[in-house]
């Protein structure tokens, strides 16, 4: 683990590093607003088996919390999205990473924020959401998004799929390439052949978009 500087703070950050040496795609992974969770891991290492720099971002380090009640998001958004943005600088700098092909992979509060970057910093060439959504206030900059991977519980009491559908309407009038899969038995969480093959198609989005992107 290492860390970097953000807004006056150190906030850690996991390294999963390539089996091969030498120039490779990276890919930040944003947890939700229960902070880091073992679900988040399995994603990690196999974005990591594929060839990607895979980097996993404590986020809540910023604000000093280790999870939030929703009632905290929107006054710390701000400042996890600059904290995000500071990610991407810090990763691009780090020895094997190209700095044309880095991702962003978003659980949750993670995909908001990962969304709403990426409509902001044309560093993001790719973008994952997991049970996510963008926020209202990014929607008039959304023809930014790079290809986008939507990937939605259709049972999500917390974050309903009507997100993932608003979201794909969204991209459809902007012309922005994306990929949806909706889990029609899922919750907020994937479990079980769900989540065997979110992991897939997950690494299937980035190899194909993080490799176009050279």
């Amino acid at each position: 683990m290492t860390s970097f500087q953000s807004g006056n703070k150190q906030v850690r950050i996991d390294h999963y590093p390539p089996a091969k040496a030498g120039t490779s795609p990276a890919v930040i992974l944003v947890h939700g607003s229960g902070g880091p969770f073992p679900g988040i891991d399995p994603y990690a290492q196999q974005a990591a088996a594929f060839g990607v720099h895979v980097f996993a971002l404590h986020y809540f380090d910023r604000t000093g919390h280790s999870w939030v009640y929703p009632s905290q998001i929107e006054p710390f958004f701000l400042e996890w999205l600059e904290t995000l943005k500071d990610a991407v600088t810090f990763v691009a700098t780090q020895p094997g990473v190209d700095t044309r092909r880095i991702g962003l992979l978003g659980f949750s509060l993670g995909a908001y924020l990962s969304l709403s970057l990426a409509t902001q910093d044309n560093r993001i060439a790719a973008v994952a959401d997991l049970f996510g959504g963008l926020p209202d206030h990014f929607v008039k900059d959304a023809g930014n998004l790079p290809p986008v991977l939507i990937l939605h519980g259709g049972q999500d009491n917390t974050v309903p799929v009507k997100e993932a559908h608003t979201l794909e309407s969204l991209l459809k009038q902007r012309g922005i390439s994306y990929e949806i899969k909706i889990y029609p038995d899922q919750g907020h969480i994937f479990r079980g052949l769900a989540q065997l093959d979110a992991m897939r198609r997950v690494v299937g989005f980035f190899r194909n978009y993080l490799t176009r992107a050279a």
